[in-house]
């Protein structure tokens, strides 16, 4: 049997009914599945700083990267599988010089426990990719659920808003015309 993954869960791809019950409570699925893996040539063509901060578990200096103040409509994906992992209405200035994000858009990030200089903190990392992206920390507005996913921007690629539909994540464009109501 064929099955294609949907968040979390598998389903078979021969019954009608589960790829629509998967596309009402998944919409970002859409009418294809895309695939989203690590491969030799995205790890190739990374920066050294990139590959720094996603390979070799890495953090990016703060307020000295490209995101951290970013203020434009859009999403942040894993710079090595293109996996969507956070948007920009869940952003939030903490001050702490690197993106901050409430949540992540979908399940594509991984926490783990982080126990590296001398500190228990807990790591996220991209499920396909298995791209280091940054740690989560209790510390986020307390209305947005409290917590804080502190993000290296080594670990993302920005895609506007404008361009969401011809790089092939048109299903978030949802999220900003509900911002706008």
């Amino acid at each position: 049997m064929t099955c294609i993954l949907v968040g979390r869960y598998e389903l078979p791809t021969s019954c009608q009914f589960v790829h629509t019950f998967a596309l009402q409570f998944f919409p970002a699925a859409g009418n294809h599945m895309p695939q989203y893996h690590k491969s030799a040539d995205a790890i190739a063509n990374l920066s050294p700083e990139q590959y720094r901060v996603t390979q070799l578990n890495g953090t990016e200096r703060p307020f000295e990267n490209a995101f951290w103040n970013n203020k434009e409509p859009g999403i942040y994906v894993d710079v090595v599988s293109g996996e969507p992992l956070f948007a920009s209405v869940d952003k939030f200035d903490s001050d702490c010089g690197w993106p901050s994000f409430t949540k992540p858009l979908e399940e594509n990030v991984l926490e783990n426990t982080d126990t590296s200089h001398g500190m228990i903190r807990t790591e996220v990392r991209s499920v396909h990719g298995d791209s280091h992206l940054g740690h989560v920390f209790p510390d986020g507005p307390p209305e947005a659920g409290g917590l804080r996913y502190c993000i290296n921007s080594a670990s993302l690629r920005f895609i506007p808003v404008e361009q969401l539909e011809s790089e092939g994540y048109g299903a978030y464009r949802a999220l900003f015309d509900r911002k706008k109501e």
